[in-house]
């Protein structure tokens, strides 16, 4: 009986540097074959014994790898079945700023600064790849925040579509995964924004209207316009927004 050929290495193990990094090194190569696509999103992964053998050490250490990987929404795991690859998001992220906005006036203003710089790159960047799906997302967004004006809740959503928009607008998927992960943030944010107890029909108007214009000074390819937008939006959107915040904020420590 001939003996069947040995299985092809599915991650390209390397040789382990040093022990203390057993599950470390084997999970960056599984994390490795999942962003080049050597596994998709959904696929089995190989179990625990075979990724043990590849790399040569002990299934607990391949375990180990695995719960790292889907501690970080890398890979989902089910009792008594393979684990699967997921595709790459910014879940993890999302919780972590949801986790960090509500503790505090201060992380909020943090966080909001953060996006405030973030996003002014990216819309200069999305204006120079003006990637269509990004700029289909975006038109479908304004179209949305048309119809729920005075809606909070589905505002907010059609909100956040749009700056997912603007996120793939740029074609990089890692941008992409950062907006995803500031949804939490900008969900808090808009949400403090709706609050506002004098917001007219005139202010929603104007909240889309400055949407509008970011989204022409991107389709037009002007990456200078797209940044002054950004910044325009902030100052007229977000600051009241954590105005909103400080008097809450106020209110409860002095009851």
């Amino acid at each position: 009986m001939s003996a069947q050929p040995s299985r092809k290495p599915f991650f390209a193990a390397q040789p382990v540097a040093s022990p203390a990094r057993l599950a470390d090194t084997v999970s960056d190569a599984i994390a490795a074959a999942l962003f080049d696509g050597r596994i998709a999103p959904g696929e089995p992964l190989p179990s625990e014994g075979e990724i043990a053998k590849e790399f040569g050490v002990s299934k607990p250490i391949a375990r180990e790898a695995l719960r790292q990987l889907t501690s970080v929404g890398l890979v989902f795991t089910q009792q008594g079945k393979v684990a699967r690859a997921k595709a790459l998001n910014g879940e993890t992220l999302e919780r972590i700023y949801g986790y960090a906005v509500r503790s505090s006036l201060t992380r909020l203003r943090e966080a909001n600064e953060m996006r405030r710089a973030i996003e002014s790159g990216v819309a200069r960047l999305a204006a120079q790849r003006r990637e269509k799906a990004g700029l289909a997302a975006m038109k479908l967004a304004l179209d949305e925040m048309r119809a729920a004006l005075g809606d909070p809740a589905a505002f907010t959503e059609a909100d956040i579509l749009f700056h997912l928009g603007l996120a793939m607008t740029t074609g990089n998927s890692m941008i992409r995964v950062q907006m995803e992960g500031m949804r939490s943030v900008q969900r808090e944010v808009s949400d403090l924004f709706a609050r506002r107890a004098n917001r007219s029909t005139a202010d929603w108007q104007a909240t889309v209207d400055r949407h509008k214009a970011l989204y022409e000074a991107i389709l037009a390819g002007d990456g200078a316009l797209a940044e002054r937008c950004i910044s325009r939006h902030y100052a007229a959107a977000d600051i009241a927004s954590l105005e909103v915040a400080g008097k809450a904020k106020q209110g409860t420590s002095r009851k």
